[in-house]
Protein backbone atom coordinates (compact mmCIF):
# COMPACT_ATOMS: atom_id res chain seq x y z
CA UNK A 1 0.00 0.00 0.00
CA UNK A 2 1.12 3.67 -0.41
CA UNK A 3 0.39 5.94 2.09
CA UNK A 4 1.56 9.20 2.67
CA UNK A 5 2.67 11.80 4.97
CA UNK A 6 0.96 15.36 4.59
CA UNK A 7 2.67 18.67 6.24
CA UNK A 8 2.25 21.87 5.83
CA UNK A 9 5.43 24.30 4.69
CA UNK A 10 5.53 27.61 5.97
CA UNK A 11 8.54 29.91 6.07
CA UNK A 12 10.71 27.01 6.08
CA UNK A 13 9.51 25.34 8.56
CA UNK A 14 7.07 22.23 8.23
CA UNK A 15 4.26 21.40 10.48
CA UNK A 16 2.52 17.44 10.75
CA UNK A 17 -0.87 17.27 9.06
CA UNK A 18 -1.59 13.85 9.00
CA UNK A 19 0.14 10.64 8.66
CA UNK A 20 -1.50 7.20 6.47
CA UNK A 21 -3.20 9.34 4.21
CA UNK A 22 -4.89 7.19 1.77
CA UNK A 23 -6.87 9.78 -0.52
CA UNK A 24 -6.10 13.26 -1.24
CA UNK A 25 -8.31 16.18 -3.09
CA UNK A 26 -7.62 19.99 -4.14
CA UNK A 27 -10.72 21.56 -3.81
CA UNK A 28 -11.73 25.40 -4.38
CA UNK A 29 -11.15 25.39 -0.58
CA UNK A 30 -8.24 24.42 -0.16
CA UNK A 31 -6.96 20.20 0.45
CA UNK A 32 -9.05 17.45 1.69
CA UNK A 33 -7.68 14.20 2.91
CA UNK A 34 -8.25 11.42 4.58
CA UNK A 35 -6.84 8.01 6.38
CA UNK A 36 -7.88 4.88 7.70
CA UNK A 37 -10.36 5.34 11.04
CA UNK A 38 -10.50 8.94 10.82
CA UNK A 39 -12.72 11.56 9.73
CA UNK A 40 -11.79 13.48 6.71
CA UNK A 41 -9.79 16.52 7.23
CA UNK A 42 -9.79 20.21 5.17
CA UNK A 43 -6.93 22.57 5.20
CA UNK A 44 -8.42 25.48 3.72
CA UNK A 45 -6.51 28.03 2.32
CA UNK A 46 -3.91 25.99 0.32
CA UNK A 47 -2.69 23.50 -1.99
CA UNK A 48 -0.11 21.39 -2.74
CA UNK A 49 3.36 22.35 -3.62
CA UNK A 50 5.53 19.34 -3.99
CA UNK A 51 5.13 15.56 -3.89
CA UNK A 52 8.20 13.16 -2.58
CA UNK A 53 7.20 10.15 -3.94
CA UNK A 54 10.37 9.08 -2.93
CA UNK A 55 9.64 9.36 1.38
CA UNK A 56 6.25 9.25 0.91
CA UNK A 57 5.07 13.25 1.83
CA UNK A 58 2.86 15.76 0.61
CA UNK A 59 3.84 19.05 0.91
CA UNK A 60 0.70 21.65 1.42
CA UNK A 61 1.59 25.72 1.36
CA UNK A 62 -0.26 28.69 0.50
CA UNK A 63 -1.48 29.41 -3.10
CA UNK A 64 1.73 30.73 -5.53
CA UNK A 65 0.24 33.64 -7.45
CA UNK A 66 0.12 32.72 -11.56
CA UNK A 67 1.41 35.20 -13.66
CA UNK A 68 0.09 34.94 -17.14
CA UNK A 69 2.19 36.20 -20.59
CA UNK A 70 0.27 38.58 -22.43
CA UNK A 71 1.27 36.78 -25.60
CA UNK A 72 -0.37 39.68 -27.74
CA UNK A 73 2.18 42.13 -26.72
Amino acid sequence: MCQMSVVLEENDHTEPIMDGVTMLETTADGVRMSAFFEEPKLIPGVQVIRIDFLNGKVFLGKPIPMILEDKNG
